[in-house]
């Protein structure tokens, strides 16, 4: 198997080189290529970027949002499957693996990690409340049980996700690309995974008009079903 690591990056300066360090440094049971697409950042990123060897790059000429930098880097992929690696150092590479195994025993075709079952540093409480809320929606509206919808390590056929047409260019990948899998009749398999999140004073990003943009694309394409 060939796994396509894309590293949608906006404004990462400090901590993309390090990430994509740690990703050379795991070792997996599958051949990998790792693409990096500058989503228009101004601090810097695309010089040290262009200083990188290894890496498939992709440069923005403005800044679109991180749904928009993946259908980018989904473009350049040549992997069976893509797994979305966030810029910053909240997930760990070391447990790709852990999303790669389900796969490679046949067990399933979909993997997504859930922050809430493994090793996590606690989130701020209304990030958790708002997190839980979306996932309780999710599987309301499509009859599931997952239990971390908005994670960012999620685990997909290449051939499946260039075949649903994405749209969102912000935040709204998320519960966009999980929607349309559902409505594919597709289950999702969990995996524990670790995470340590990060304070908006360090750099977060996603706010509360994220997760109400996600509420509104999950009962959008729910109805889109009908």
């Amino acid at each position: 198997m060939k796994l396509s690591i894309i590293i949608p990056s906006y404004n990462e300066a400090a901590t993309f080189p390090k990430i994509i360090k740690r990703i050379n440094q795991v070792k997996l049971k599958a051949e990998k290529e790792v693409i990096v697409v500058d989503d228009g950042s101004t601090d810097g990123t695309r010089n040290k970027l262009t200083k990188i060897s290894g890496v498939n790059k992709v440069f923005l000429k403005k800044n679109q949002g991180k749904g928009a930098a993946i259908r980018a880097g989904l473009a350049k992929s040549t992997g069976d499957y893509v797994l979305v690696q966030d810029a910053d150092l909240e997930y760990d590479p070391e447990d790709i693996q852990s999303l790669l195994d389900p796969v490679l025993q046949g067990k399933a075709e979909v993997v997504y990690g859930t922050r809430f079952l493994g090793p996590h540093r606690n989130m701020l409480f209304w990030h958790l409340m708002g997190n839980k809320l979306l996932s309780l929606v999710t599987n309301v509206l499509f009859n599931t049980t997952i239990s971390d919808m908005e994670v960012g390590y999620k685990l997909i056929p290449a051939k499946l996700l260039k075949s649903l047409k994405l749209e969102s260019d912000r935040f709204g990948f998320e519960p966009e690309v999980t929607a349309k899998i559902l409505m594919k009749g597709i289950r999702i398999y969990e995996v524990p995974i670790s995470y340590a999140g990060r304070e908006f004073s360090e750099g977060k990003k996603i706010t509360w008009k994220d997760g109400l943009q996600a509420f509104y694309l999950l009962c959008r394409y729910r109805l889109v079903s009908f």
